[in-house]
């Protein structure tokens, strides 16, 4: 929490010293349609998250096993360690940085900078170094999710959609599939088998590219829903 704390603290110095602005711009107050933005996002990651597994256990014979060491308390601080994380990354990632490189470089240059950062970043939490071909994958895959986030923020002015995107990604494949830095969670895998063939690389496209695509038709629908709004309002 003090990491978040400070982040806030330097967010908001670097808004009023570089634009004159506070943290409102990004977008923290709940509104219904920020509100909106935060569950639907949440949903459709969750949605893309549980198709990928499915589709990874269907056609690798495979299956989960209850992790039967988990109980409430364990469950609740994987949850909390995850919640602080997408906070911490979003509050970088998502924040004032790109809120002022918008601001001076519009929305696509700030928006593809937001997603290399991203994807350099994980190189790094990932710990790929030294193996080309994870690097381009880690790098490749991250990036792309970080471009959707940053293209979510821009287009609605709030951190409530990506950080609803972010989160309901992290804690069904974090927390209920047991894939990432916390090791066995609730659900594991009965075996190691994997995809192979055209299978694999079906799931693996599908795993980089539905949320956001996805994410570009409700981008779409809220666009359409502004101008719908603008023009009742002018009438």
């Amino acid at each position: 929490m003090i990491g978040i704390l400070a982040e806030l603290i330097i967010s908001g110095l670097l808004l009023w010293y570089i634009d004159k602005k506070t943290l409102s711009v990004l977008g923290f107050k709940p509104t219904r349609n920020r509100i909106m933005n935060w569950t639907t996002g949440f949903l459709l990651a969750a949605l893309v998250c549980l198709i990928y597994h499915v589709m990874n256990k269907t056609f690798s014979d495979n299956s989960w096993i209850l992790n039967k060491h988990m109980t409430l308390q364990t469950i609740f601080t994987s949850v909390w360690w995850t919640l602080r994380s997408v906070i911490f990354e979003e509050l970088i990632f998502r924040g004032a940085l790109l809120y002022l490189a918008i601001e001076k470089l519009g929305i696509k240059i700030a928006c593809y900078l937001s997603a290399i950062c991203f994807g350099v970043y994980h190189l790094f939490s990932y710990n790929a170094f030294g193996n080309p071909i994870q690097m381009v994958i880690i790098f490749f895959m991250t990036g792309i999710f970080g471009l959707m986030l940053a293209f979510a923020f821009a287009k609605t002015k709030s951190l409530y959609l990506p950080f609803g995107l972010h989160l309901g990604w992290n804690i069904f494949n974090i927390v209920v599939f047991s894939n990432g830095p916390l090791g066995q969670q609730v659900l594991i895998k009965a075996n190691e088998h994997k995809p192979e063939g055209l299978i694999s690389l079906f799931i693996f496209l599908f795993q980089i590219f539905a949320l956001p695509i996805l994410v570009y038709w409700y981008l779409r629908y809220l666009k359409k829903q502004d101008i719908s709004t603008q023009k009742k309002e002018a009438l």
